[in-house]
Parts: structure tokens; sequence; C-alpha cells
């Protein structure tokens, strides 16, 4: 498991998101130093950037029916561990948001022809 350190998260409903297509996971220190599992949903582009939608879980390790997806940048520095970041623009959260929720909706359509 990966700390990500300072982060605090921008929301995202989740509409659906399969369960089986999580990457793992990955342990989030908030500003307030409290610490957050979560499962990693994706890792995807949007206007040239890396992007990565994580679903916090509860102690149990299961998602809990009232928990956001939450995204940030996702930058890949060649290290073993990749780095995080807030999304600080509305406009980026917006594109990046838009791009996790076309995401979703290749999915659920990839599953409806099978």
């Amino acid at each position: 498991m990966s700390d990500f350190e300072n982060l605090n998260g921008n929301e995202q409903d989740l509409d659906g998101a399969d369960m089986e297509e999580v990457l793992g996971s990955v342990t989030l220190t908030l500003e307030d130093d409290s610490e957050v599992e979560c499962l990693i949903l994706a890792v995807y582009q949007a206007g040239g950037k890396d992007y990565i939608a994580l679903l916090p879980v509860g102690e149990d390790g299961e998602p809990d029916d009232n928990s956001d997806v939450l995204i940030y940048r996702y930058i890949d520095n060649g290290e073993e561990e990749p780095e995080i970041e807030n999304i600080e623009d509305d406009e980026e959260y917006e594109a990046a948001a838009d791009a996790f929720d076309e995401l979703l909706d290749e999915q659920d359509f990839e599953d409806e022809e099978e």
C-alpha cells in the first residue's frame, strides 16, 4: 500500500462503477492527519494529463454506499510510488470528472454488449 500525504478530496458521485475493475488500494493521509483507505478505480487521461479515481472504503474494506469517488491528478514520476495532487482549478476538475463519467459510460456499454 502507498501513503500519499497532505491531500484533501475533490468528490465525484460513483454512478455505478464496477468494483470488479478495482486496481488495488492506497491509504491517503489527509490535511488533518486522518487516514482514508481507498480503492483505485481507474488511472486515465483527460486533456493531456493523467488522473486517478479513488473510492474510500470502510474499516471492513467494503465501499460505503454513501462514498463518493475522489479524483486527483496522477503523476508517474518513474519512482516506485507515483504522486497524486489536488486539482485546484475548477475547469480542470470538471474535465477530469467528465472523463471519468465517460469511462464509466463506456464500461456500462461494454457490459451491456456481453
